[in-house]
């Protein structure tokens, strides 16, 4: 059965001598994997030629897509800028989430890891969101189309982090679990018309292809397209409808108190 203590994070490296600060095996895979796609991306990135051969014919190809896919989730006028935050997400998810190919733990099976990358995320929405419209603005936009909703909203924001984080985690971790669960059940099978658990090795094949392969694939996607509808939100503004009716408003408040000024310097 499974070790219920296999569930928090994988402590690999001590520090002080009291052992008081450690290091998480995701949180080591996860810094070496960064270091990993970085030298591969300059290595991709390098001799650029005018007619693209090779390596440059898909490193071409992935970067269109990226800022294909920043332009149509986001304005077009932010797309350019938040294409490499987005791209490098899913680069470094996809493959986080796919360690089970390895024969090691995914990454992202960590709660720990996946509220870092949801936290980091929201981060990034709210600052700029503020930097964009400006703390009014912000609060305006929270409270499109009547200020009823701004509690409502305020807490939707608050709620995000936790379901990006809970949501990658729990479809990673399940395939892990169902992985490991199904090769048991194989194992124990296979103990029962062999001396060799082949069953095990041959029909978990098709688990892989599905929790190691395409999940990890979907589960990237699903997590930049949330934040990347978010981020949307939080850049855009409140609505043209609802800006034009609260910028009537003012006006007719600011005429209002005009006239009242007029008259009582008439009388």
């Amino acid at each position: 059965m499974i070790d219920v203590n296999e569930l928090g994070p994988r402590i690999v490296l001590y520090f002080g001598k009291n052992l008081k600060f450690h290091l998480s095996e995701g949180t080591l895979f996860g810094f070496i994997l960064a270091a990993v796609l970085a030298v591969v991306g300059i290595w991709l990135g390098s001799n650029l030629q005018k007619v693209p051969r090779g390596k440059q014919v898909f490193a071409e190809a992935l970067v269109s897509w990226i800022y294909k896919f920043a332009d149509e989730n986001l304005e077009r006028r932010y797309g350019k800028n938040f294409a490499p935050f987005l791209g490098s997400l899913f680069i470094w998810l996809i493959f986080a989430n796919s360690f089970g190919l390895l024969g090691q733990r995914p990454i992202t099976a960590d709660i720990n890891v996946t509220a870092g990358l949801a936290v980091m995320c929201f981060t990034v929405i709210q600052v700029m969101a503020i930097k964009n419209l400006g703390i009014r603005g912000r609060v305006e936009e929270l409270g499109d189309p009547f200020y009823g909703i701004l509690p409502i909203k305020i807490i939707s924001e608050f709620v995000f982090p936790f379901t990006l984080a809970l949501r990658l985690f729990g479809n990673i971790f399940g395939g892990m679990i169902v992985i490991d669960l199904w090769m048991k059940l194989m194992e124990y099978l296979s103990y029962q018309f062999f001396s060799i658990p082949i069953l095990r090795a041959v029909t978990v094949i098709p688990l892989n292809l599905f929790f190691d392969i395409f999940e990890p694939l979907v589960q990237a996607y699903i997590f930049i397209t949330l934040t990347a509808i978010n981020l949307e939100e939080g850049l855009s503004g409140m609505s043209y409808e609802t800006a034009e009716k609260r910028r009537l408003k003012r006006e007719a408040k600011k005429y209002r108190k005009d006239s009242y000024k007029i008259l009582d310097k008439s009388q």
